[in-house]
Formats: structure tokens, sequence, C-alpha cells
């Protein structure tokens, strides 16, 4: 798992990297500035679902593959 939220560990990052896009690739796709996907990629924003479902939809993977609810 990439960096993360005390709340919520990601995997955006290195997914992001292996489609092939940048930062502002993605947040194209996504409707969103570029400044939030760094935010979730350096765990300081946690996403709404709709975003997080976007940001799914254009790295073809499940939501459960780019975030994960951190061990209690």
């Amino acid at each position: 798992m990439g960096k993360h939220h005390k709340k919520l560990l990601n995997n955006l990052e290195e997914l992001r990297k292996s489609a092939g896009l940048t930062q502002q690739e993605l947040s194209e796709s996504a409707k969103v500035s570029r400044k939030s996907i760094n935010a979730i990629e350096n765990g300081i924003y946690v996403p709404s679902t709709v975003l997080a479902l976007r940001i799914a939809k254009t790295l073809t993977c499940k939501v459960e593959d780019l975030f994960k609810l951190p061990k209690y």
C-alpha cells in the first residue's frame, strides 16, 4: 500500500503509474484537479464515493484495489 491517511490506506499512485497515467491525465478523466489526485496519493485527502468510483473506472479496477481500511 502507498502512503495513507490514518483512516484509509491507498494504492493509487502505484496503480496510476502501472496504467501509464500522469496525475493530470487521471484528474481529467476523474473530473477533479490534479491537486486532488496528489492529495489522495499522499494520504491527505479521503475521496468521496463518487470520486473513488470514477478513479476505479479510469484505472479499470475495483475501488477495493485502490483503497483499504487499516487493520485495527
